[in-house]
């Protein structure tokens, strides 16, 4: 069996943290071990700046993050996507850029289609590569429509 490139273990780490965000799909108190304690989280844009702000700290970005899922009434069913992206890495740390999508179907029963931009930097450590700054950027938006 091969090692796993750093490339292949920052995507994965940014990907097992998006299926953490999906609902019902949640595992409890692994939110937080895919960042650093000094980690920043923010909205970029004028429409995620606004929406997201900006926070700092591993644990004020979980309970930031905790206001979207359960057991907060917010999203009923929600999933995110990644695509392939550009991962760079370098002594120690790596940024990336992803495009995500994301399908929700919220309390209210509205459901929303979004393309958004992340650009995610990690630091490298000795188990696994952790969150140091997250930044997304919504692209895209428009309503689903279909069967509820």
């Amino acid at each position: 069996m091969s090692e796993r490139s750093p490339e292949d273990l920052i995507t994965d780490t940014l990907a097992r943290y998006l299926a953490l965000c999906d609902v019902p799909v949640r595992t409890e108190g692994e939110l937080g071990d895919h960042f650093t304690e000094d980690a920043v989280w923010e909205g970029g844009g004028s429409e995620y700046a606004e929406k997201f702000g900006r926070t700092e700290g591993r644990q004020a970005i979980v309970e930031m993050l905790s206001t979207y899922l359960p057991p907060t009434p917010h999203f009923r069913t929600n999933v995110h996507l990644l695509f392939p992206g550009t991962v760079e890495v370098k002594d120690g740390t790596a940024q990336g850029s992803w495009p995500m999508q994301q399908l929700s179907r919220y309390e209210s029963g509205a459901t929303e289609m979004m393309v958004a931009k992340l650009d995610v930097t990690f630091r490298i450590g000795p188990d696994h590569p952790r969150i140091s700054a997250f930044r997304t950027e919504r692209l895209f938006s428009a309503p689903l429509t279909g069967e509820r």
